[in-house]
Parts: C-alpha cells; structure tokens; sequence
C-alpha cells in the first residue's frame, strides 16, 4: 500500500496528465473507476496541482488495515492531507482518495503569494476575510458566498462571482449552493430523530426495514450503524448503470437503489470502512419506510422547516427555481490547451438525494448550525462531532464537494463559518480552514 501512494505522490509531482491517468488506470479498482470518468479525475489532478505545485512527504501513518493517511507540504504554501482507501479484495487496490487541504498562516490559497496576516481581534479577522475572499475571486479561484457569525451574531456575510455566467447573474447572499454531500448531515440528523423516538436502533439489521433488499447477506448482517459510519460493505450509486442511465430515472431513493442493490457487499460488515453513497441512500429509504413519506418531505417537514430554513430544497434538474446556481468545473478539451470552466450539469444527477445534492444558503445553513449547537437538532451516536456533556455540538466539519460543487461548515465553539462555491473542490474547503486558523490567534 506505501508503495502505491509514493507512486501517487511522484506522478503527481510529475506535472505530467498522461503519467497520472496511467497511474489512476492501474491503480484504482475497476468499481471506482466506472462511477467517474478519467477526464474529471484529471481535471481535479490539474486544479489541485495547480494550487499546492510539487507535494512533499511530511508524515505517513496507516490509520486503519485499509486506509493509509499522508500529510504533505505543498511547494505554493499550505499542505494537505491525502487519504487513500484500499480495497481487500483486490491486491490491495486504491477504492478512493480523499483530499483535505489546509492552509499554514503567512500563505496564500492557490499560491498566488498574497501575504496573509494573522487577525488578533474580530475586527481584524473581518478585513483579512475581506481582503483574502476578494483577491481569490479576483484570481477566479473563487466563487461563491462566505458566512462568519458569533453565535447568531454575524460577522462576515458576503458573495462574490458568478451563479450563471450565461445569463451574467451574480451570486448573492441569497444564492441556493448546490452543498453536495454535506447533506448526509441532514441524513444523520433524520435517522438520530427516529433513534430517539424508539422507531429504529443503530443495531439494527437492513432487513428489519427493507426485507425486500436483494441480496440477503445485506440484509443480515448490516445494521443501521454500519450504513452510517460507512462499514457496511454497500456499493456505490456513481457506477457504470448511473453513467449509462438517463439523468431524469435518478428522481427517488427507488431509483437511486436500481443502481446498485445486484451488487454483493465489498467486504464483512464492520470490518473495514469504505465510503459508501449507497448506504445512505439505503437510510433514506429506511426513513421513508418508517415515516410513510418520501426522504424530502420528511426532511423538510422535520429539519428544514422547524428551524426556518426555507430556501434549503432537493430540486429537479430541469425545474426552474428562482437564485440557483450554476456548478462550474474546469475542463481542459486538449492536451496543452487552458483549461476552462464549464457547466457541470451533466455530471449531476436529475435530483438530490439522502446521500446528498440538496441546495442551500449560507443563511439558511448557519440555522442548522445553530440548531446543532443548541441541541435542537442532534447527530446520532457515532458522529465525529465533538460534544458538551448535554449533547450539544462544540466542533464540527462538515463538508461535500464534486465538479463544481464544493460546500463547507465549521463549528469551533461558538464561532460557524459556512462557505459554499459554484466551483470544483477545495474552493470553498480552502477558504474555511484558512477562516478556521484566524479563529485561533483571537483574543
């Protein structure tokens, strides 16, 4: 397994697209290389190559029998975390990488070698938000709205770029983000309100709820804790039939579990950890078993609308809704061309699911936010937020991105930063944990 991911870490130094989608082509499993297409793998490769430049090996540690995690130094400031995920079955292949970038004080996301100050006051940290959101979006690194508040007291509250370059529509503070997989949170969030209320319990089995679940092993030895903390061995929805299907069969849990409920677990339930969209698409059905009404509208009924977040919604691709924007992912067409920012919509599916792809706004997310914190909304037992002695949330990363999709919340006791951005990962994810490091140096 080192030897894959020093392989990783010289192709990408290598600054060379036709080394890396070799190096992708031999190395990833053939599962996940049917749920993404190489062209969008190489696309990020460029946008985070272009950002950090050659990646040196600080600290290697294996974090679980199949999970190797690496802390880098990036050549233009800052560094990252790569986490490789490996397969068991299938000589110790790559399932996935999981990239988290963070950025050290004194330098510049992407590297532009804009100097930055280390705020000492909340004043001070409000100018060098400012300052640091304008000259990114300056540089079209960034496009999005950014939130820092105090409890309920704002802080920062802006917008910056474009929500439909086409049309020239800017995004506002008001803007809908599509937040990618930081709805599992809202997921999370459903499945702790019926634990709580004695309709389902984390060890319980799939087929207690889905008894018509195809494959029996499935239905046997996974339990409703297993599809949360993503160690059950569930398939993933962006595979070969997702890719080959029409966008507009994806528009219910129904159809989202057609895509993979034939396939036999990857491996023993518990055993090892794989992320897994499946199997949370397989808890918004157990949602909509227990409830009588669809995942959306027991969400909305239950999350959404008690704690007045009226503008998060799940809509259709082709629905138009009023101050939605557009994804923008940079697609480079030739070998040697600039690459340049295209739509992203057919990558998307035709609509959000429990395994995300909802929409919201900064303003409705610091809502939820505040619900966390006071304890009006709760995360389930096994949630990697850390807690108070009366459940309520302290600290707390919550994040999704895909190809012009990147979203992001932090909780660090009693400060929320929300950024949410039109554009590929770590857009927004940079932005946030440099916001994270100000929090730190204030008095």
């Amino acid at each position: 397994m080192e030897e894959r991911v020093e392989s990783y870490i010289a192709a990408f130094n290598s600054a060379d697209a036709k080394r890396m989608k070799e190096f992708i082509e031999q190395n990833l499993i053939k599962e996940s290389l049917a749920a993404r297409q190489i062209e969008d793998r190489l696309d990020t490769y460029q946008m985070l190559r272009s950002d950090m430049g050659d990646l040196k090996n600080q600290q290697l540690k294996q974090v679980s029998e199949g999970e190797i995690s690496v802390t880098l130094d990036a050549q233009k400031g800052g560094g990252a975390v790569f986490t490789f995920q490996f397969d068991s079955q299938t000589p110790n292949k790559i399932v996935g990488i999981r990239v988290e970038r963070n950025m050290n004080p004194g330098a510049s996301p992407g590297g532009s070698g804009r100097k930055v100050s280390k705020p000492t006051t909340k004043e001070e940290m409000v100018e060098e938000t400012d300052s640091l959101l304008a000259h990114n979006a300056a540089l079209d690194q960034f496009s999005g709205a950014v939130l820092v508040a105090k409890g309920d007291r704002l802080l920062y509250r802006k917008a910056f770029g474009d929500a439909n370059q086409q049309n020239g529509l800017t995004n506002n503070i008001a803007t809908r983000f599509n937040v990618g997989s930081l709805g599992k949170s809202f997921t999370q969030v459903a499945i702790g309100q019926l634990v709580r209320s004695d309709k389902v319990a984390l060890d319980d089995k799939l087929g207690k709820y889905l008894p018509d679940y195809p494959i029996q092993e499935a239905r046997d030895k996974v339990t409703i804790r297993h599809l949360l903390e993503m160690k059950s061995g569930i398939g993933d929805i962006f595979n070969e039939k997702f890719l080959a299907a029409p966008k507009e069969t994806t528009r219910s849990t129904k159809d989202y579990m057609s895509l993979f409920s034939n396939q036999p677990l990857a491996f023993e339930p518990g055993s090892q950890t794989q992320y897994s969209n499946g199997g949370y698409i397989l808890l918004g059905a157990i949602i909509e078993q227990i409830s009588g009404v669809s995942y959306y509208d027991y969400v909305h009924k239950n999350i959404f609308e008690p704690q007045g977040m009226s503008s998060t919604c799940f809509p259709d691709a082709d629905q138009i809704s009023a101050n939605i924007a557009d994804g923008y992912t940079l697609m480079q067409s030739r070998a040697g061309e600039k690459a340049e920012r295209t739509s992203n919509l057919s990558t998307l599916p035709f609509k959000g699911s429990s395994a995300g792809g909802g929409y919201s706004t900064i303003d409705d997310l610091l809502k939820y936010s505040l619900a966390l914190q006071s304890g009006a909304l709760q995360l389930p037992e096994g949630s990697r937020a850390r807690k108070s002695a009366g459940g309520n949330v302290e600290e707390l990363s919550l994040g999704g991105g895909a190809p012009g999709v990147n979203a992001t919340i932090e909780i660090r006791n009693g400060y929320t930063i929300i950024v949410l951005s039109n554009y590929d990962p770590p857009s927004a994810e940079s932005i946030a944990r440099q916001l994270v490091s100000y929090l730190s140096g204030l008095k």
